[in-house]
């Protein structure tokens, strides 16, 4: 008997701009009457490629093309690729969420999914009637629920709240506890789509820790969606590689990832506009972009990093300080630099645009961290970008590989030795 939890065939995902579903009587009769001569949708003949990148010319845009996949059980996936790939919609697809306009999925087993914060939760039901209510949709009885009830709670950290309307809870709360019931309830497939993001950095190393945990010792199957490199690495066994809606790259995670990587190093300018911003609201300084000097994202361990920030000054600003960090899978910062080790007191008589050109060599062993850029100023207005890219960092060629594996830490430091004998 085959050992296959899902199966997609060419699964393919179309969606008219601005309209939901056709958007007109014209097309929906335009394609009843070609299902009745049993033709082809005229509509599945048009459509652009799904890239963010390119104004489109077209109402008809392919979220997803083409897409063919094989999972069995017990693996773990991690799904890659740059915002509006197609993660999301494939995630959504087998999840039974929304359907594919053209090819098939098949799935053996029961599914969990968590797509969202909130997803399948009811907000006026209290968090134990809403550990009840999955386990139901699971087709598991209130005997075995409540066998399981402790365990949840305890793992999600709500007991005070238990018995607490959901519409009270703060999102980092309610993404816990659905963690919680996905991963203890009685399921064969687990689906992810981000949501650790939501969570601190304590319960995402305890939610990875839970997700290898029963991958190997329950059988259960794992899709993980998420952009931070390092969790998929140290997570996921094999991983699918999205671009613009395409599947490019399916196989081992390590693969996948150097695959990713090396696409994203084409694109040597990030336009810091364009991402999410945290911090408080600025009204004197806008972080533009930054500059990879040839391109290069990848260094290997002692190398420098080269790169420039470019940003705007609405204002002259007194004492103003421009930096990044890099942090780890679990988003804790390793290192952070600032323009105060070269710039005691920085001060901005005259506004404009100015760059800052920064080289750094990260004292971090072989892996893939993730870059942010911010500025703050005296009077406290802090403007931070967080991930902004990954940073890959690759072992020398004349370690040990077996040496790495096994015993290399974060950090890595010079050091000066001398042998006695």
């Amino acid at each position: 008997m085959s050992d296959t939890v899902i199966k997609i065939e060419n699964v393919s995902k179309q969606y008219r701009l601005g309209e939901i579903g056709t958007g007109t009587i014209s097309h929906d009769l335009n394609r009843w009457w070609a299902r009745i001569r049993g033709k082809e949708d005229p509509f599945l003949k048009v459509g652009q490629v799904n890239d963010r990148t390119t104004k489109s010319t077209s109402d008809y845009v392919w979220a997803l093309r083409d897409i063919n996949a094989e999972i069995k059980k017990g693996e773990v996936w991690g799904v890659i690729g740059r915002n509006g790939a197609g993660k999301s919609t494939l995630l959504k697809i087998l999840s039974q969420v929304t359907t594919p306009t053209t090819g098939n999925i098949y799935i053996k087993g029961k599914m969990a999914s968590l797509l969202e914060v909130g997803t399948g939760f009811n907000g006026e039901l209290t968090g134990r009637e809403n550990v009840f209510l999955n386990g139901a949709i699971l087709g598991m009885n209130r005997r075995e629920i409540a066998r399981k009830l402790d365990e949840i709670v305890e793992f999600a950290g709500v007991e005070k709240y238990i018995d607490t309307p959901l519409k009270r809870y703060s999102s980092g709360m309610s993404i816990r506890l659905a963690f919680a019931v996905a991963a203890h309830l009685d399921t064969d497939i687990l689906i992810l789509d981000e949501v650790l993001a939501v969570g601190d950095a304590g319960f995402q190393r305890k939610c990875l820790g839970k997700m290898d945990e029963v991958s190997k010792n329950e059988g259960k199957t794992i899709l993980f969606v998420s952009h931070n490199l390092t969790q998929v690495q140290n997570l996921c066994k094999y991983g699918l590689l999205l671009e613009n809606g395409t599947l490019k790259f399916s196989g081992g995670v390590t693969a996948a990832l150097t695959e990713y990587v090396m696409s994203s190093k084409t694109q040597n300018k990030i336009d810091l506009r364009k991402l999410p911003r945290a911090g408080t609201k600025s009204f004197e300084t806008n972080l533009l972009e930054i500059e990879f000097e040839d391109g290069r994202m990848e260094i290997m361990e002692g190398e420098s990093l080269s790169f420039i920030i470019t940003v705007e000054f609405l204002q002259p600003i007194k004492e103003v300080i421009i930096g990044f960090n890099m942090k780890d899978a679990l988003d804790n910062i390793l290192v952070e630099c600032r323009t105060s080790a070269s710039f005691p007191k920085l001060d901005i008589t005259e506004p404009g645009i100015y760059k800052f050109k920064v080289t750094y060599a990260p004292p971090l062993s072989a892996g893939i961290y993730s870059l942010s850029v911010g500025s703050r100023c005296l009077s406290g207005h802090l403007e931070y970008v967080p991930s902004v890219t990954n940073i890959e960092i690759t072992p020398k060629p004349d370690e040990l590989e077996e040496w790495n594996k096994s015993s290399a830490g974060i950090v890595r430091t010079p050091s000066s030795w001398e042998l006695i004998k």
